[in-house]
């Protein structure tokens, strides 16, 4: 594993309050609401609009995506993501601070917090705990739109954390990186059918590793130690000290893996973008396991 010194990957509550509190917000210190949801549950930009942390701008992950691709939340383009994110005042010297609004604490943020990464931005941050508990603690709220300056920002896509369909098949032969999988262990099993998805079975990738999102958080909604995370890892013999893949449905949950990981001190775990989204509709389907259908035959 490579030793280097670490951009805080986590800021809690009390930090961010006493930032904003101090006037430090602007230029050098933007934050964003990446709340999402199903369709037909909440609406995120109304929340938003509704209250949201002081000074933080919403991040629609609907709009910062691949709108082309036949497959779900697929990265943009670097200049997409150069121009979207300088249109809310972020530039490369810009410490940015993500949350979203979503029960279990945390959800989406670490895939912006990701993103920005993929992109060469390493000074980002995933409020720990969330806007839940944000809320619970009674930090001040605001339904006032921040309005930021815009900025200029350079994307440099780094693809050592980003694979593809062609490198994970690849992988099934070589076998030089472990694959993790971070959904419900009945999707991933496919005993659980795929929510809200037209067409799209559940199940897995030959010789992948179920790791379920929600095991990295506690029940309060922050995320567990390092102490705690190592021995996630561990349980399911998973070797930080050796390449790892992140995959899920598309490309979100996969990104909490890597924020685990990274809190264990392992920075490089690249996300699978396409995940089972991708893969169920291209891959052989000898490299698809599900229970499901193996029931039903």
């Amino acid at each position: 594993m490579v030793h280097q010194v670490l951009y805080r990957a986590l800021v809690s509550t009390k930090w961010l309050a006493e930032s904003i509190r101090t006037g430090k917000l602007g230029p050098g210190l933007r934050v964003l609401d990446a709340s999402w949801y199903s369709p037909g549950t909440r609406e995120a930009r109304k929340e938003y609009l509704e209250r949201h942390v002081p000074g933080a701008s919403f991040f629609d992950i609907e709009e910062c995506r691949d709108t082309a691709s036949p497959y779900e939340m697929m990265l943009p383009s670097e200049a997409g993501f150069a121009d979207y994110v300088g249109r809310l005042g972020i530039s490369n010297h810009t410490h940015v601070v993500v949350y979203d609004g979503d029960h279990l604490g945390s959800f989406y943020a670490p895939r912006v917090w990701w993103m920005f990464r993929v992109f060469g931005h390493r000074t980002v941050s995933v409020l720990n705990g969330g806007f839940r508990n944000w809320l619970k603690e009674g930090h001040p709220v605001t339904s006032e739109p921040s309005r930021p300056e815009p900025a200029v920002f350079k994307a440099t896509l780094d693809r050592s954390l980003l694979k593809n369909y062609e490198q994970v098949l690849e992988n099934l032969e070589s076998k030089r990186f472990q694959l993790v999988d971070s959904r419900s262990q009945g999707r991933f099993l496919g005993t659980e059918p795929e929510p809200d998805a037209v067409g799209l079975d559940s199940g897995h990738i030959r010789g992948a590793v179920n790791m379920p999102f929600m095991d990295f958080l506690t029940e309060d909604g922050f995320e567990k130690s390092p102490e705690e995370l190592r021995a996630l890892f561990q349980t399911k013999k998973v070797d930080l000290s050796q390449p790892l893949i992140a995959t899920c449905r598309k490309g979100v949950t996969a990104c909490h893996v890597a924020l685990a990981a990274y809190l264990c001190g392992k920075p490089d775990v690249a996300v699978y973008d396409g995940s089972w989204s991708e893969w169920f509709r291209r891959a052989p389907p000898e490299s698809r396991v599900s229970q499901g259908k193996s029931e039903k035959a």
